[in-house]
């Protein structure tokens, strides 16, 4: 039955009474650009419980995806730029990013990797680009922090995860591994025993960094899930992306912070929304977003502030947003260069 599948395409939502027939039509240009998937237990919450559509804003296609402005690229945080080799991204001295796969439990209108992921993206590392990857960190012993991420690396296999951290388990260097990750929030079923044994398996710190923008998708599988991933050891570390009509009030962010800190979660980035192509309607201007994080500071513990940040274009890294860099049109990054924020994208 359509209700217990992944949702894949505009008639899949039509079927599953997500979109009227009229729809059809109109969205099939956004999924032809954009790949489409909402999984099950999201599709339910929209069905029920989804405060003012905040949960069906971020995974159901709207025409506003067609239009895009001067600002947005291709690749908005640059990744091509700072990768080495197929599937790594080493933009910092200390860390670096593996991208083991290309697809998704879910396909976020906002996602800033919209053009690279799906079942027609990048694809996934294979056996030998995962110990090419390997290989480049043992090489450089100022690197402490391997990132996984994707697509969604927990659409791989407890199999498959394990042999990841094997090949990261190996290198002497290395303190930390990460996970960035969907799954446990849209998709928990997929948080079986033998996958949460595989992610925490390690002497090395294992954090997770769950992303989840509303506390409508924390249903009660997820929340049994991240309790699990706790149980298990594994450091719970939250990402929110501000999405304008989403969760750009305080009353939506301060009860997503008190949700994370309950299930053991950390608050640590809340992002502005990135220059992805068709994405313009999710964002807010930078001063809203800095209104919103300031107003938290009265309300919440210093356990519950995320850090809020903006991605530079063009691979600069994140810098925290501040009144001095709405001021400026810019900031200056670790490296001590300076880096503009695009004219038009949003101040």
């Amino acid at each position: 039955m359509v209700k217990d599948k992944t949702l894949r395409s505009i008639e899949d939502l039509v079927a599953a009474g997500l979109l009227p027939a009229a729809a059809l039509a109109e969205l099939e240009p956004v999924a032809e650009q954009f790949a489409v998937g909402v999984s099950p237990p999201m599709a339910a919450v929209m069905r029920s419980g989804d405060t003012d559509g905040a949960v069906r804003r971020q995974f159901v296609p709207d025409r506003r995806e067609l239009t895009v402005t001067p600002a947005e690229r291709h690749d908005p945080i640059g990744d091509d730029a700072h990768s080495p080799l197929f599937g790594l991204v080493h933009r910092y001295p200390d860390r670096v990013l593996f991208k083991l796969v290309s697809v998704c439990p879910v396909y976020c209108r906002f996602c800033f990797r919209r053009e690279m992921v799906g079942p027609e993206g990048d694809g996934a590392m294979s056996d030998e680009d995962l110990a090419a990857a390997a290989a480049y960190v043992r090489a450089r012993p100022e690197i402490r922090e391997v990132i996984l991420t994707g697509g969604d690396p927990l659409m791989l296999s407890a199999r498959r995860v394990r042999t990841v951290m094997a090949h990261l388990d190996a290198i002497p260097h290395l303190d930390i591994i990460r996970w960035h990750t969907r799954v446990p929030v849209v998709a928990p079923e997929r948080l079986t025993e033998d996958l949460v044994a595989a992610v925490s398996r390690s002497d090395k710190t294992v954090a997770l960094a769950v992303h989840c923008n509303h506390a409508d998708e924390l249903t009660g599988p997820a929340e049994a899930g991240l309790r699990a991933l706790r149980r298990a050891g594994v450091m719970l570390l939250s990402q929110t992306v501000l999405l304008k009509g989403i969760n750009d009030s305080v009353p939506a962010l301060e009860t997503l912070m008190r949700a994370f800190l309950r299930l053991g979660v950390l608050p640590y980035y809340l992002h502005h929304g990135d220059l992805a192509k068709g994405t313009s309607h999710f964002r807010t201007t930078l001063a809203e977003g800095l209104d919103l994080v300031e107003a938290l500071r009265g309300r919440l513990s210093g356990l519950a502030q995320p850090t809020y940040v903006l991605d530079l274009p063009g691979g600069a890294g994140k810098v925290p947003v501040t009144r001095e860099l709405i001021a400026q049109g810019g900031a200056r990054t670790w490296t001590g260069d300076w880096h503009a924020y695009p004219p038009g994208a949003g101040s």
